[in-house]
């Protein structure tokens, strides 16, 4: 990104002579104001500017869009091009151009390539580290993990102190069990894997390149490059046994 694109607002002089808690309202407001008026100016769409947000401190590209109720907070700064989706806050944490950010997240102290979409409602903890054209889906959370270029974690997963490659594909539901209790442990997967829903990898654990785990596995030992991985229970149907049966036998006792 081109610095001389951007925008930082630093003026504080609104601050200067605040008496009680009315004041202080009123400064903010003020300043707030002063703040996303320069964005404007700079380039910058905001769709409604009594509702956004914006720290002094803040940078931002030109050609980005930030909707109603953003928070921008701390050192943060963001690409040329995004798109900030509704009820989104964003702290410490900078973003590539043409990051499209989708309502209802929380970015704390990441980083984030060109081209990633996250959420909606997702939540990245600090450390997180995004490759371009990564995407972090809804109701996922990352803690101080990086996701490889083009690699994907579409819908309700957690990944916590983990290294993925680029060109993942990450399972609903799938999880890093990275806490024992005592200790976190890291999860390594390279590069091309694909990881079934509802799957466990049960850190300390490293996944080879083009690797497949199969849906409902737990993962507990390395897994080789282009292997099957596959950690289930044999099914039994037992006849008779079925819902209404035990409905029936509830009734008895």
């Amino acid at each position: 990104m081109n610095d001389n694109k951007r925008l930082k607002v630093s003026d504080n002089d609104a601050f200067k002579s605040i008496r009680d808690k009315k004041g202080l309202s009123q400064s903010y407001k003020g300043e707030r104001e002063r703040v996303v008026e320069r964005l404007m100016e700079a380039g910058v769409t905001v769709i409604d500017p009594a509702r956004t947000y914006v720290d002094d401190s803040v940078v931002v590209g030109e050609e980005t869009v930030l909707y109603p109720d953003v928070y921008l907070e701390g050192e943060t700064v963001v690409g040329k091009g995004c798109v900030i989706d509704p009820n989104v806050k964003i702290v410490d944490s900078k973003l590539g151009d043409g990051v499209k950010v989708l309502m209802c997240t929380l970015i704390i102290e990441s980083s984030v390539g060109d081209g990633v979409i996250i959420g909606p409602f997702a939540h990245l903890r600090p450390g997180v580290v995004l490759e371009e054209n990564s995407k972090v889906g809804n109701f996922v959370e990352i803690k101080k993990s990086k996701i490889g270029k083009g690699s994907k974690a579409s819908h309700l997963s957690y990944i916590g102190d983990a290294d993925i490659g680029e060109g993942v594909n990450i399972g609903a539901g799938m999880i890093t069990c990275n806490y024992d209790g005592v200790n976190k442990h890291k999860t390594i997967i390279g590069d091309n894997v694909f990881i079934g829903s509802d799957t466990q990898l049960v850190a300390p654990v490293k996944l080879g390149k083009n690797v497949l785990v199969g849906a409902g596995s737990t993962i507990t030992k390395d897994v080789p490059e282009n292997a099957l991985a596959v950690s289930r229970t044999r099914q039994t149907n037992i006849l008779g046994k079925g819902f209404l049966g035990f409905k029936k036998r509830v009734k008895k006792d």
